[in-house]
């Protein structure tokens, strides 16, 4: 009898000793390496896309799951892959109306936050690493890869021109890094500075910091210790999470100096909820993507701006990377700017994206 209760006992400790290495790994390693996708890796359905429904404003991409879209413009497609994460682009953008004579622009909200779906709500398991799976697999960065690729069959191009801002330049590299062969042209404006955790530059969070008012600190402080807590992560709702991701871009906006001034006097309330978690798990903690970028042979132009809150270090290193890329600096924009150029400075903005993809 004993000797039974001592083999439980050590099996008990075996699967408790696996639960959490595998945890800790989860905490730290990354949920998403490039090649994931094309290799048909951790997707919920299969890369062609369902029957297409007969509303032109949502795309099929899984049964379950349809992305809201809008278009300006006719011509030659341009796909733009909206940043945040989990901010979808609300109406034109002024500095791509001189294109749209000769591009269609295509913007689209990423599943999980806009008009598209939002595969959950709350969690009802307290098995943290079983929700962690799921969600990853269902919201995060292969997932949104894929959508792309779905995105491409569905409009029957061959290749695609990317444009990606902040964090969806950073979606669309991942794209031509895993489907190179069926990517023209890159335009990646201020792309996040996420190719390599933790970065041993400017942090996106402390250079927050740096530009708040002081007497903001403390709350800046507090805010930025429980929205980074995720070991209660699962206990929240996509309502909840959504609040605490707007609140990031309302920092954000303080800290640019343009609070009021690009979202009216707080962002716009359709952004993401777990999305942003779920892009948070496939990143991990530790993980550099730079390699990948190395064999992408499309043609890419980075627009950073001169005084940008996200460090322009994170997103020089895309042109670093990418053996085809030209980096371009915008300069004399709107103090404590260069985050939105398309509308801090549209003309300019225009004229490169035009120049480049003649």
């Amino acid at each position: 009898m004993r000797k039974k209760m001592l083999i439980a006992a050590a099996t008990a400790l075996l699967i408790l000793a696996v639960a959490g290495f595998l945890f800790w790994q989860s905490m730290f390693a990354p949920l998403y390496t490039p090649g994931m996708v094309r290799a048909g890796k951790n997707l919920r359905a299969p890369l062609d896309p369902p029957k297409q429904p007969s509303d032109g404003s949502y795309w099929q991409v899984e049964s379950d799951i349809r992305l809201f879209f809008t278009t300006q413009g006719e011509g030659r497609p341009i796909l733009v892959v909206h940043g945040g994460p989990g901010y979808p682009v609300h109406g034109p953008l002024a500095g791509l109306d001189s294109l749209t004579s000769t591009y269609k622009l295509f913007f689209y909200a990423q599943r999980g936050c806009g008009k598209s779906t939002r595969p959950f709500d709350h969690f009802s398991s307290k098995n943290f690493y079983s929700n962690m799976k799921d969600l990853e697999r269902t919201l995060g960065i292969g997932a949104q890869v894929a959508d792309i690729e779905r995105i491409r069959r569905i409009l029957g191009q061959e290749k695609l021109i990317l444009m990606g801002h902040s964090f969806g330049g950073f979606l669309a590299t991942m794209y031509a890094a895993e489907f190179r062969e069926h990517v023209e042209a890159l335009v990646l404006v201020a792309p996040a500075g996420v190719l390599v955790l933790p970065d041993e530059g400017g942090r996106f969070f402390e250079e927050i910091r740096k530009r708040l008012p002081s007497d903001r600190h403390a709350e800046y402080d507090q805010f930025i210790k429980d929205y980074l807590d995720f070991g209660s992560i699962f206990s929240k709702s996509e309502a909840e999470l959504a609040a605490m991701n707007r609140r990031v871009g309302e920092y954000f906006l303080l800290a640019s100096g343009r609070a009021g001034e690009v979202a009216g006097p707080k962002v716009p309330d359709d952004n993401g909820g777990w999305m942003v978690q779920a892009l948070y798990f496939s990143m991990g903690k530790q993980h550099d993507y730079r390699p990948a970028l190395k064999a992408i042979p499309a043609r890419a132009l980075i627009i950073l701006g001169e005084d940008d809150v996200a460090p322009t270090r994170g997103g020089s290193m895309y042109a670093d990377c990418l053996p085809n890329a030209k980096l371009h600096i915008m300069k004399n924009g709107r103090t404590r700017g260069g985050h939105f150029s398309f509308s801090e400075q549209p003309a300019e903005f225009a004229r490169i994206v035009a120049d480049f993809l003649k």
